[in-house]
């Protein structure tokens, strides 16, 4: 009797952690500023609460390249792991953000656009400037060239055409900061957080691993061709929400069946089939950005279709899905899926 309970026991804590191993989140700022947009912007004195809310929440913070590379091998993570991400490597990040990450001991990810730099721009770091961040632990990596829509074509412009540019974009700016840098890692943090599936497919056959900006967290079965972050500056900046996304976990996911992320499909949908259920079916819910909440269609007991009740406007639209953890109380499965809605 004793030697089956010992047995059930430890059964339990197996799926205990098949659940909880391997998810972590990844965080996306922009400006650490008082005077620029407030949209993409956050104060110092929030910045300063946020990672003092992780301090002392004990969270795990690492490098991006480590949390990456450890869902690539498979192997587990510690509970509460986060990295820390900038977007377009703006000067405030060097005069603001850095000096109080460096006071916190906090590794970062600051994602830069290497032709602004040689030309110059006044509103973005030096090359000399990032790597005196870099010799102090931060890793500098591709944000693509000077920030373009990556997945537009130009006017008249073929498939094959717009593979060769947008590859050399990306293999250049690479290699601009392997030069002044000495960094290699090959992620790429798209513009505006905007993929199709074809810039998806050329992303991936370079060998690189893509990252967004909808929201969510990752874990070994995400897709690293499209990689979730939560933003983290200006709406998005308030604490007592962003303690929610900061304690998500990733649903573990089979397979994701929809058209195109940019799509004419209006209103689109997708469909999910989780490869595994910490939820309760009726506890899933997902809401559709500007309009309110989803229509959800269970296929299977594992697999859900999600729509949007109406049309979303041109542009950038999301689903957000979300569902409270069984085995962990008090934390949410988040999933997001981004539109671009065109003509």
């Amino acid at each position: 009797m004793t030697c089956k309970k010992l047995f059930h026991l430890c059964l339990s804590a197996l799926c205990g952690l098949s659940f909880s191993a391997q998810s972590a989140v990844i965080l996306q700022y922009h400006h650490v500023s008082e005077t620029l947009p407030a949209v993409t912007s956050l104060s110092a004195e929030s910045f300063i609460e946020h990672l003092t809310y992780l301090q002392e929440h004990q969270f795990n913070v690492i490098a991006l390249n480590e949390l990456i590379n450890s869902l690539q091998k498979g192997q587990k993570l510690p509970e509460k792991t986060i990295a820390i991400t900038f977007d377009d490597g703006y000067d405030n990040n060097y005069e603001q953000a850095a000096p109080i990450l460096e006071k916190f001991g906090y590794p970062y990810t600051i994602f830069v656009n290497p032709k602004l730099i040689d030309e110059g721009k006044d509103y973005v770091m030096t090359w000399q400037q990032l790597r005196e961040l870099a010799k102090k632990g931060a890793l500098i990596s591709n944000h693509s060239g000077e920030h373009n829509y990556l997945h537009r074509k130009l006017n008249g412009e073929t498939t094959s055409q717009w593979q060769a540019r947008i590859k050399k974009d990306i293999l250049d700016s690479q290699q601009r900061i392997k030069e002044e840098i000495g960094h290699d890692y090959k992620y790429l943090a798209y513009p505006y957080g905007e993929f199709n599936n074809q810039l998806q497919e050329l992303v991936t056959e370079l060998g690189f691993v893509g990252i967004g900006q909808h929201s969510g967290a990752v874990n070994s079965k995400s897709d690293f061709s499209r990689l979730a972050r939560f933003p983290a500056s200006g709406f998005y900046s308030k604490l007592e929400t962003l303690t929610t996304k900061m304690n998500s976990r990733a649903f573990t996911i089979k397979n994701l069946t929809y058209n195109d992320s940019v799509t004419t499909d209006n209103p689109p949908s997708i469909t999910i089939e989780f490869n595994k259920d910490d939820f309760h079916k009726t506890q899933f819910a997902c809401y559709v950005s500007g309009v309110g909440q989803a229509n959800l269609e269970w296929l299977e007991p594992g697999i859900v279709k999600v729509s949007s009740p109406k049309k979303l406007n041109l542009g950038r639209s999301r689903f957000n899905c979300t569902a409270p953890s069984i085995s962990h109380s008090g934390s949410y499965y988040w999933f997001s899926q981004p539109w671009v809605i065109v003509e």
